[in-house]
């Protein structure tokens, strides 16, 4: 299982592994305890500077995703709060988006065809 790195992306290569390695945590395709590679393997594989992948792994830490095992690595953390967080994280961003509609006079029933346009292609889940 690898990460995908989009080099052309503006965002900071460390940025992009903490998205990639969040959302893999969040979908639940790394499981709780799982031990993450090693910095010095995941750079080799994404032909990044050792120092990027520790900032990474550092943040994912600090955002209780990860774990370390002193002597042992990096594991994935078991907290299931983290999925209910993002939820509620997005249901902020849900809210600024609709807040924002409303300033410059945008109808809810124009977001909501266009989520549903959106969404047609996309399996819905609970």
């Amino acid at each position: 299982m690898s990460i995908r790195l989009n080099y052309q992306d503006g965002r900071p290569i460390y940025e992009q592994i903490v998205e990639e390695y969040k959302r893999l945590i969040l979908k639940g395709v790394l499981l709780p305890d799982e031990q993450m590679p090693s910095v010095r393997n995941l750079a080799v594989e994404l032909s990044a500077n050792p120092n990027t992948v520790q900032k990474a792994y550092t943040e994912l830490e600090r955002q209780g995703f990860l774990y370390v095992v002193k002597g042992r690595g990096n594991f994935i953390s078991g907290d299931s709060s983290l999925r209910e967080a993002k939820k509620r994280e997005m249901q902020k961003q849900l809210n600024r988006l609709l807040e924002e509609a409303d300033e410059l006079g945008i109808a809810r029933s124009e977001l909501l065809e266009g989520v549903r346009q959106h969404a047609g292609g996309l399996d819905c889940h609970d």
